[in-house]
């Protein structure tokens, strides 16, 4: 059908009332979604219609719809996972990268865009204390921010050991031996599986999931040749960070690549009274992290760091006749991420610290880990709660005696809807995870977090 009067303005009107109106419920609805995904496909499937529907009538019937299926995870009361909110201006400028529709991957043809995020770059770099010389790309999440690295990684390795990568592959390539901690994150094994590394050694972690550095040097000290080892900033349940300074100098030894995962802990950098557990994570060759969660932009939204351009960009680069470099320029975005065609996602981040500041980030990571501190003392003058983690950070772990009434009492939980926290198995027990990662989650929510875990773990007793 034809789009001429139908075109822009209605259905971006009718998104944007839909928007709002969503927004506006987040304080008050019920947390979780009302209906399941096999009671939403019959509305939205069938077979395709033969005739098209006008594009507000499209916005309108899609928002309406979707409405019972929608989980409110951008309210501050959303403490599953480790999933931010966004920001307002983070929000809005993700609009208009929609509407701009550039694909920024080359400097040449999108000069805006690229300009806006090697802005947004060099201040991620200054805001987190690591090398401005550094490159920055900006990659769809986490998981690919640490693949993103980790590729870098591989090629310097590879390379430094006289092998030629780009013409030989892997196929007989000196083994590049990997080390984790045993509480790393799960993505950092699928990173390495997509890059051909196969499985890690696991090192030995400390009560709250921290690799041990002697643990690593016999680890490393086990077999020669080239080395990547990966490294935690903020732990999945306990929030911790793995001690950087003695396990980065362990590497060093022994002529390791040292990649770091931050996903949610690298922002601790940013605020003064959690600088501290960010302590010698300057000195590794690689950082991943996700600005959806503790900066709260929009997903799709990582950020692959590496101190060694050079090597990023022979991993992740190509040549092309039929592409327009900038020959005055630092060099084209495509070259530091996996995807040639890709939207400018670093432009709400550039967002995101404009409408901020430097203090602006400073306030919101300190309240997201003071939030999670108050949370944790609340929790633990409950009878019957146990928080089993050190609270350092934006991570709380709960348990509730037994594994069944911990289960029992997180179902409750989300069921009530007041809240929503997910469920999780840490150190052999079940748990409730409790992640604080919405900048709108203040005393009120931490209040209401509380008293949902009351009423829940009453009404399991009295059940």
């Amino acid at each position: 059908m034809a789009h001429g009067e139908d075109g822009y303005a209605a259905a971006l009107a009718a998104a944007a009332a839909h928007a709002q109106a969503w927004l506006d419920s987040l304080p008050d609805r019920h947390v979780g979604p009302s209906l399941h995904a096999t009671e939403l496909a019959p509305v939205f499937g069938g077979p395709l219609p033969a005739a098209g529907m006008p594009a507000h009538e499209v916005i309108d019937f899609l928002a309406g719809a979707a409405e019972p299926g929608l989980m409110a995870m951008p309210s501050g009361r959303f403490f599953g996972w480790v999933i931010g909110g966004t920001l307002p201006a983070a929000m809005a400028s993700d609009w208009l990268v929609s509407a701009w529709d550039q694909n920024a991957g080359l400097r040449y043809a999108t000069p805006a865009t690229a300009a806006i995020e090697e802005a947004a770059g060099q201040w991620v770099l200054e805001l987190l204390g690591l090398p401005s010389t550094a490159d920055v790309g900006f990659v769809t999440g986490a998981t690919m921010a640490n693949f993103t690295g980790m590729a870098a990684a591989r090629w310097r390795l590879l390379a430094d050991a006289g092998w030629d990568l780009d013409r030989d592959g892997l196929f007989g390539a000196p083994r590049i031996r990997c080390f984790v901690g045993r509480e790393r994150h799960d993505t950092v094994d699928l990173g390495l599986r997509y890059l051909g590394l196969g499985q890690p050694t696991q090192v030995d972690a400390d009560g709250q999931g921290r690799l041990v550095p002697a643990a690593l040097d016999a680890a490393l000290s086990a077999g020669t040749g080239p080395a990547l080892v990966c490294l935690q900033a903020g732990n999945l349940h306990s929030g911790a960070f793995d001690p950087f300074t003695e396990a980065i100098a362990v590497a060093r030894k022994h002529g390791a690549w040292v990649h770091v995962d931050g996903a949610f802990g690298l922002w601790a950098a940013a605020a003064p009274e959690l600088r501290h557990l960010m302590d010698g994570c300057g000195e590794a060759d690689s950082w991943g992290t996700d600005a959806h969660k503790t900066l709260n932009v929009p997903y799709d939204c990582g950020i692959a760091i590496v101190r060694d351009p050079s090597a990023l960009r022979a991993a992740m680069g190509l040549h092309a006749s039929y592409l327009v470099h900038d020959a005055e320029g630092p060099g084209d975005p495509f070259e530091k991420v996996p995807e040639l065609s890709r939207r400018a996602r670093g432009v709400p981040v550039w967002a995101a610290l404009k409408s901020l500041g430097r203090d602006g980030v400073a306030a919101q990571v300190g309240g997201l880990a003071a939030a999670a501190t108050a949370i944790a003392e609340g929790m633990a003058g409950l009878d019957g709660v146990e928080v089993l983690n050190d609270v350092g950070y934006t991570q709380v772990c709960l348990a509730f005696g037994d594994d069944d009434t911990t289960r029992a009492v997180t179902a409750r939980v989300i069921d009530e809807g007041k809240v929503w926290m997910s469920g999780s198995r840490w150190r052999d027990r079940d748990i409730l995870r409790v992640s604080v990662s919405n900048w709108q989650t203040s005393g009120g929510e931490v209040a209401t977090a509380v008293d949902a875990v009351r009423s829940a773990l009453a009404a399991v007793r009295n059940a």
